[in-house]
């Protein structure tokens, strides 16, 4: 495409977005939102980033989804069956859904999709040469691509190497959607500008770093409850505003139908401390809160046998259970993030998880005489003689972990704040490079093996995100038991256990579980309220 041809389809889509002023009958719907990171990609193996996510969100579909329950529902799979040892899924497909028009396909019509569709699109997650960053999904499942097989077109099998319950939560995220082979063999790594999927909308235009725009899916197969058709929305436009006070006040001028987040730059002026909406604001928009899957916590390297360990506090229990008394975390969320977020009181896994329970697992509250105590018991009356320790956080968090520093110190333990690049930072923690690290755990699915896979020793680095070092065989055979457990809540007793003997043995400090905080326009309806934090977008009403 040369660059007239560009500029003519930008103008002309500025045109149908303009229509929104026009007459009642010829009124189109247009739903604005601003990503204030630019997005890599719009190739589903691609999608590991929050804002890519939600793209592929409108732009693809699985084999099931996710509800606002975080329920595993139907999606182009309407129903599935699963053997009695738990390694055979046979799902049974729609004959309904059509991948959106392209000039790729006969006479420029989108085909059907179907089974064979499917082998392919799991084949690529595992393939080297496509190297997704999504390929954990089945690489350490499945023997190859020989595991997915298309019976016919609308019967298709995955066959495990060994059971996984978490199987079909995982299979909603968007890595694991369907795309046509055709699209996809003819653009290769350029597919992701030139996406094709079965979703509610497709893709129309994308200047990188400036505006996307997604258009209706008019041929989407999904129907409303009340049987109308969906999406209901004729168009999606994303800009790309990297200062989040200038996206604040494109929302506040109604540029803007929703906005994610609210930044601490401005939080105090919408949001009073106990989380409330502010005078100034009150009724200017909808405020939608609820848990997000997202842990944010300290964490602290166990594992003896590294040389970095040796010679560090964090390796006596006595000091770690220490720290965890020593701060008020009650105190943190109302005055650092007016409330946004749950005190970390319970274990590693968020509240807003299937099986949370925080009368069952049993974390840290403040007690700083029991946190003196413990430090005597070490050896450290008041601190006395214990070497100072370096704490590893982000910029986006200093004021966080400044407080967390001060909470310490009133203790007698000395820490210095070290500000390290989130990428840096990540790869250190990565390298076991850090003793003592600020960290976040957003859910990759809707289970709680997500997080506890964290603590498994054979995750430990490199062969996974066990960054702690932490290694506990009976964690290790509960672990491995739950893999057998396919009824949730005898599964969801197992990773209590385990939850609570990672507490006992505090390889991290639980600061906070998240909360989802989303700004609608008032006149939006329709959207999705999930501890996911999912955009979804085809059914949303705009008045």
């Amino acid at each position: 495409m040369n660059k007239l041809t560009g500029s003519l389809i930008f103008v002309l889509l500025l045109q149908f977005i303009a229509c929104s002023t026009n007459t009642s009958r010829s009124k189109k719907t247009v739903f604005n939102i601003n990503l204030d990171e630019g997005l890599s990609s719009l190739d589903p193996a691609f999608s590991r980033n929050l804002y890519t996510i939600w793209m592929d969100n409108q732009l693809y579909n699985g084999l099931v989804q996710i509800d606002d329950s975080l329920k595993n529902r139907a999606c182009v799979a309407k129903t599935w069956e699963i053997s009695p040892d738990g390694t055979l899924y046979t799902f049974h497909l729609r004959n309904d859904v059509y991948f959106h028009d392209d000039a790729l396909f006969k006479n420029g019509k989108g085909r059907k999709a179907v089974a064979a569709d499917f082998v392919y699109s799991f084949g690529r997650l595992i393939d080297p040469k496509v190297a997704s960053s999504g390929s954990w999904i089945f690489s350490d499942k499945v023997e190859g691509k020989n595991a997915f097989v298309a019976i016919n077109d609308t019967t298709f099998q995955v066959k495990l190497k060994q059971p996984f319950p978490p199987f079909l939560s995982m299979l909603t995220a968007p890595y694991c959607s369907v795309v046509p082979h055709e699209v996809v063999d003819f653009y290769g790594k350029d597919f992701r500008q030139h996406p094709v999927g079965t979703g509610p909308f497709k893709f129309k235009y994308w200047k990188e770093g400036e505006v996307l725009v997604f258009l209706k899916n008019e041929h989407y197969w999904e129907k409303d409850k009340d049987g109308t058709g969906i999406p209901h929305l004729d168009a999606i436009r994303a800009t790309f505003i990297g200062d989040k006070q200038t996206a604040f006040m494109e929302f506040i001028s109604k540029k803007l139908d929703f906005l994610n987040d609210i930044d601490g730059s401005y939080r105090d002026d919408i949001l009073t401390k106990s989380g409330k909406i502010t005078q100034k604001y009150k009724g200017k928009f909808i405020l939608s809160t609820g848990p997000y899957l997202n842990t944010i916590y300290l964490g602290m390297l166990v594992d003896s046998s590294l040389a970095i360990v040796k010679c560090s506090p964090l390796k006596e229990l006595k000091i770690r259970q220490a720290i965890n008394y020593a701060i008020d975390k009650q105190k943190m969320i109302k005055y650092l993030r007016n409330s946004m977020g749950t005190a970390g009181s319970a274990g590693f896994v968020p509240m807003g998880m299937p099986g949370f329970n925080a009368k069952e697992v049993k974390g840290y509250t403040y007690n700083p005489d029991k946190a003196r105590q413990l430090l005597k018991e070490a050896g450290y009356p008041d601190g006395n003689n214990l070497p100072p320790i370096v704490l590893h956080t982000t910029v986006g968090y200093r004021s966080l972990i400044e407080y967390v520093q001060g909470q310490l110190d009133r203790i007698g333990i000395k820490t210095s704040v070290e500000i390290t690049q989130g990428a840096s930072l990540r790869e250190l923690v990565a390298k076991n490079g850090v003793n003592f690290f600020y960290g976040t755990w957003i859910a990759d699915y809707p289970d709680a093996e997500n997080y506890l896979s964290v603590f498994y020793s054979k995750n430990k680095i490199p062969f996974g995100p066990n960054y702690t070092g932490f290694n506990n065989k009976k964690f290790d055979n509960l672990f491995e038991q739950a893999y057998h457990v396919a009824n949730d809540e005898k599964r969801f007793a197992l990773y209590r256990q385990m939850d609570n003997l990672v507490m006992q043995q505090s390889p991290v400090v639980i600061l906070y579980y998240d909360k989802r905080v989303n700004l609608y326009q008032n006149n939006i309806s329709g959207y999705s309220v999930n501890a996911q934090n999912l955009l979804t977008l085809k059914r949303v009403v705009k008045r």
